[in-house]
């Protein structure tokens, strides 16, 4: 058993969010193997309620709130003056480097496990062993997002790829390993910065198995007679407004002219209010944060992915399939997640064969044996302890 430092750029409790269910999962994997010692931000005032969940699990933890307004205002001043990456300022705060400080020279710790890239910035110039959970090339996820927009904006987020990946590039260097969630994005950042490739490894996500298991009965929130397509995800994250905006505008028509008695439920926290606008739709119903997402799941004849900006594993498509239910995706969404098109889910790229596949499977002309085979590949090849076992090996 040794002394971890955990850093992380987001509260890791409670797993309702992609990068939370990540962290989360390797918390408790190093809790049940490690002392750990757990320093992270708090960006929603709603999650101070778990401090004392994750203090309870470890040898000892720190908390700072952030403001994401203030925050995106002080990463702009201190990217802009400091010529680095603006993510590195809104992730940059005197009280958790002193207590980074004071935990590493009082705690004897043994290796530091560092959760997105920013929160590097804390340890790179320590003496001690660092692991770095890239999770996603986050350079390249600003990179799309530069191509989808104009002017200043444009400038901003083109700035923002180009410095970021600087400073991935001199975090992974500083690291001992350095890892990502899928082949494609380690093979991805090898390309970026083939100085550190020997270092490079992917470290897949799992799915939490019992948890997401269609033998689970829920009750049905939805009080819908008709059939049900989900889709889950964070409401405030650019890749998920973009996915159910195109859905609802571009497939969404399509599927109703067929199917009028079909509804579409966006399920998950602070959506925007682009994303609130799609209520306007005939049959589209925005729930806001819920506290669990299984019910909807569970009741959905179809679980929808129609990711067109992606990076990493799309953890909605993996609790679909985990769940038992038909999963139709992208290939963006698809990217990085070990299953087979036409026999674990459906691959469908534009809108017309989006729209297709979904009442292919509503009119129950699809593949029946879908959602089995969606969990059984899930069981073979998703558990977290499994995924996990790739951290263990740089930490012992």
């Amino acid at each position: 058993m040794g002394n971890i430092l955990f850093l992380v750029h987001r509260i890791p409790y409670p797993p309702d969010k992609g990068d939370k269910i990540r962290s989360w999962n390797i918390l408790r994997h190093l809790t049940a193997r490690h002392r750990v010692h757990l320093g992270c931000f708090i960006d929603d005032a709603r999650d101070w309620q778990f401090t004392d969940t994750l203090r309870d699990m470890t040898a000892s933890a720190h908390f700072v709130g952030i403001n994401p307004k203030a925050a995106r205002i002080r990463g702009l001043v201190s990217g802009l003056a400091r010529g680095d990456a603006l993510s590195l300022g809104y992730f940059r705060d005197s009280g958790m480097t002193a207590w980074v400080d004071n935990c590493l020279t009082t705690e004897e710790i043994d290796h530091v496990v560092v959760f997105s890239s920013p929160m590097a910035q804390y340890v790179m110039a320590k003496r001690v062993p660092v692991v770095v959970d890239f999770v996603d090339v986050d350079s390249d996820k600003w990179t799309q997002y530069a191509a989808h927009k104009r002017f200043l904006e444009k400038w901003i987020y083109a700035r923002e790829a180009r410095t970021l990946l600087a400073f991935e590039r001199r975090a992974a260097a500083a690291a001992k390993a350095s890892l990502f969630v899928s082949p494609a994005e380690a093979d991805l950042f090898r390309k970026l910065a083939p100085e550190v490739a020997s270092t490079v490894h992917p470290m897949n996500n799992g799915v939490d198995l019992d948890y997401f298991s269609p033998d689970h009965a829920f009750e049905d929130l939805t009080n819908h007679t008709g059939p049900v397509i989900a889709f889950t995800g964070a409401m405030d994250y650019w890749a998920n407004v973009d996915a159910v905006r195109w859905f609802a505008d571009e497939v969404w028509p399509k599927i109703r002219r067929n199917r009028p008695d079909a509804a579409f439920y966006i399920v998950g926290g602070n959506p925007t209010p682009e994303v609130q606008g799609l209520a306007k739709f005939e049959g589209v119903t925005v729930t806001g944060r819920v506290a669990d997402v299984r019910p909807y799941i569970a009741r959905a004849d179809v679980v929808v992915a129609p990711m067109r900006i992606a990076r990493g594993v799309q953890n909605k498509v993996l609790e679909g399939m985990a769940m038992g239910r038909s999963v139709v995706t992208t290939s963006q969404g698809l990217e990085g997640i070990d299953a087979t098109p036409g026999q674990d889910l459906v691959l469908a790229d534009g809108a017309d064969a989006f729209s297709s596949a979904v009442q292919l499977l509503l009119d129950g002309q699809g593949d029946q044996a879908l959602g089995e085979n969606a969990r059984k590949r899930m069981i073979e090849h998703y558990s977290w302890d499994a995924s996990l076992s790739v951290l263990d090996r740089f930490l012992n």
